[in-house]
């Protein structure tokens, strides 16, 4: 097991440019990235740094739609979580025109969605954080209200079989399957901490478990698996980068942020004032405000880092190698 380490921050460095709000952000063998857009669409950045605007809109005053994760496909269109009034899941495809994938669950709309996720066996899984989400501007991040959910569906090509399969949660974000199988693990955000629920062949769940806990200046965003079974999590604000081992003990790869912005978060988070003015502000020396952790490169060692203030991807090597994901070599 590879042994703790810190990261040098003079080592960082960035990729793309013009990018707005690049939250989630995914590689491919071949060393295409694609990164969420806040202009509506998604960015593809080839290797040769060519960039291609999908769906993209030419301001972000020329849409309400507003990706968050995105998930890629087998003919390279993309599912997009939309944290905009609309809500849902959409498909986007490579020429740029976007359409409904998932409007409802069991009768009941879909409110704006956080996280989409392909895992190996090609099911979709999404969290949404609050059922009550009002919509773009005037949303408050609450840490005591526990109406989110962790839904999967069956395949791509079936949303209709798309189930709850955890509710009552508390600002989920990311989720990741262990690399046998046995558990899947999601953040809580605001909860400032990572639960486990054991994951069946059906993708149901057991119980949830605290997995690991963090002190409040943790806001657990991005999770990511690594070939050795370990969890990297990034932290938004604070911009963190946290390495979990299998057994649940953790050490901190990276910190960059502001004392006094991180009061300011903490004392928001505890009176439910949080918005996403306050949120996205980012004091850091280097780092973006970081939210989501890709493994990329030739040898999966190259850590890519979306964003919800940067305008470029940072990136670092890795002294372990990420888990190629499901969409590695499409």
């Amino acid at each position: 097991m590879t042994s703790r380490f810190a990261l040098d921050l003079n080592t960082v460095d960035f990729v793309g440019h013009d990018l707005m709000r690049p939250e989630c952000v995914l590689a491919t063998r071949d060393g295409r990235l694609y990164c969420s857009d806040w202009r509506g669409g998604v960015v593809r950045i080839d290797p040769s740094g060519e960039r291609h605007a999908l769906g993209c809109a030419a301001s972000r005053e020329d849409t309400d739609f507003m990706p968050n994760g995105i998930a890629l496909l087998r003919d390279r269109s993309l599912l997009v979580a939309n944290l905009g009034p609309q809500g849902g899941v959409w498909r986007l495809r490579e020429d740029g025109v976007r359409e409904p994938w998932l409007r409802q669950i069991a009768g009941e709309p879909v409110p704006a969605v956080n996280f989409v996720w392909l895992d190996a066996l090609e099911r979709v899984w999404i969290t949404v954080m609050f059922r009550s989400h009002p919509g773009a501007g005037r949303h408050h991040f609450r840490a005591d209200l526990g109406d989110g959910y962790l839904a999967v569906a069956d395949s791509v090509d079936a949303p209709q079989s798309m189930r709850i399969v955890a509710d009552g949660l508390y600002t989920p974000n990311e989720c990741r399957i262990s690399l046998d199988g046995r558990w899947l693990y999601l953040n809580e955000t605001f909860s400032h901490r990572v639960v486990r629920y054991a994951l069946a062949q059906d993708g149901s769940l057991g119980g949830r478990e605290v997995f690991a806990q963090f002190d409040e200046d943790t806001l657990p965003d991005g999770l990511t698996l690594d070939a050795e079974g370990g969890l990297w999590v990034t932290g938004v604000a604070a911009n963190r980068i946290i390495r979990i081992l299998p057994d649940g003990s953790w050490h901190q790869v990276a910190e960059d942020h502001d004392a006094a912005h991180m009061a300011k978060i903490r004392a928001a988070v505890n009176d439910g004032t949080l918005d996403r003015t306050l949120l996205y502000a980012n004091p850091a020396r280097v780092l973006p405000n970081v939210t989501s952790l890709a493994f990329g490169g030739p040898d999966l060692r190259t850590a890519y880092l979306g964003s919800v203030s940067g305008t470029r991807i940072a990136r670092f090597r890795s002294p372990v190698a990420g888990v190629a994901p499901a969409h590695w070599s499409w």
